[in-house]
């Protein structure tokens, strides 16, 4: 049964079973399997992704498709995911000590899993250009950079924002090397996880950087809008500082968070603030998501005009307006499982390392589910504004009520 962290310094049952450094693997794995779907789908929404982020085209027909060459990686890294626990299980049989013991079989998973991410194997999953492309995007957008439009700038947008779900993700990495390597003589990477290990500032600090990025990346954009000679037609910005503002709200929450932590004997008006801080995070974003990233009209007075279905918009690519209406309703509620922790018989329950792996995984398919709109959105605009995307197809034949004919 899992235990309580707070009463408990033992291994838990799921943390026997699945120790943290193979959650942090799964969950990488599943982002790959993820995109693929999404460029998968979206391919047969007639929707060019690697057109919308500028990544490398096929050059000829005989190469595999974008997310047959995803699938390709994803099964690749989940096989050899799979034969590391598999070992690691057979070592083990669930035993404490051998858990902590053999904690350098899932750090050598993961330092397998970088290893096939860096290494440009052309057999297995993109090409060598593609793979390039991709650890360089990564680069530039780790340290809040940002391309212009015409050389992939929505392709770092997607992947800042995408990083934001993995903060918890990026953490536990973080926690996973820090026990392996400098936790005392008893460290061990498969022990109870100890989410202050290196300081009670160091893993906020970590869980804050994906928000940071994104927030640089905004005032970026204001600046750039600012020193355009057409400005007078683009507007002053300002949607760009509402932007930054609501990655700033992100801050709050784990200053906050943490100083919570570290008062072991509580202190309600720090409690209420947290919650204030929280609400205001989860409610913003919710607006952002559904009003900006998605071009829906739930939220503005167009949300009753006889164009298009009640609150959402005219050109739907997707779905037919009740997955839209679907989606909705699942972003709300995942951006308010923070919530569960106003209870305090599901705050106990919030705290087990399987509640925590649950909640992860809820953001990271809440992020998944937001990449279908998100990109459709973009397609709309790059092809209502004609700028002129490489490989982009009129969007005539899917104008009106397209969505009465789909499935």
């Amino acid at each position: 049964m899992d235990g309580d962290p707070a009463v408990e310094h033992q291994l838990d049952s799921f943390s026997l079973t699945f120790p943290l450094p193979y959650r942090v693997a799964f969950i990488v794995i599943l982002a790959v399997w993820g995109w693929g779907l999404n460029l998968h789908f979206l391919h047969l929404r007639h929707i060019d992704v690697p057109a919308l982020i500028r990544y490398p085209g096929r050059s000829n027909g005989s190469q595999l498709s974008h997310h047959h060459s995803t699938y390709r990686l994803a099964s690749f890294l989940s096989l050899t995911s799979a034969a590391s626990i598999v070992i690691f299980w057979l070592c083990t049989r669930r035993d404490p000590q051998r858990v902590i013991d053999y904690d350098w079989l899932p750090m050598t998973n993961l330092l397998a899993l970088a290893a096939l991410f860096a290494i440009p194997l052309r057999r297995l999953s993109l090409s060598h250009t593609g793979r390039s492309r991709l650890l360089w995007t990564l680069r530039r957008v780790s340290v809040g950079g940002l391309a212009e439009a015409k050389d992939g700038k929505f392709g770092d947008i997607l992947l800042a924002d995408v990083l934001t779900s993995y903060a918890k993700i990026l953490a536990d990495l973080f926690v996973c090397l820090c026990m392996f390597l400098f936790d005392g003589r008893e460290g061990s990477a498969t022990a109870r996880p100890d989410r202050a290990c290196g300081g009670a500032v160091l893993v906020p600090f970590i869980m804050a950087l994906p928000s940071a990025i994104r927030l640089r990346q905004c005032l970026i954009e204001f600046l750039r809008v600012r020193r355009a000679p057409y400005m007078e037609a683009t507007g002053w910005g300002g949607q760009h500082l509402a932007n930054a503002a609501k990655y700033s709200t992100a801050f709050p929450v784990l200053v906050l968070g943490a100083m919570l932590r570290s008062r072991k004997e509580g202190s309600p008006g720090l409690y209420r603030a947290w919650v204030a801080a929280c609400l205001i995070n989860s409610l913003y974003s919710f607006y952002w998501d559904v009003t900006k990233d998605w071009d829906l009209t739930l939220f503005s007075v167009d949300r009753d005009s006889p164009d298009h279905p009640f609150g959402l918009r005219r050109t739907l690519l997707v779905h037919k307006p009740g997955v839209y209406y679907v989606v909705i309703v699942l972003d709300l509620v995942l951006r308010c499982t923070w919530m569960i922790k106003l209870s305090p018989q599901m705050d106990r329950i919030s705290d087990f390392e399987s509640s925590i792996f649950l909640i992860q995984f809820l953001e990271v398919f809440r992020r998944w589910v937001w990449i279908f709109f998100r990109v459709e959105t973009e397609w709309i605009r790059n092809a209502s504004t004609g700028l002129g995307l490489d490989n982009m197809v009129l969007l005539g034949d899917f104008q009106g009520n397209k969505y009465e004919d789909e499935d």
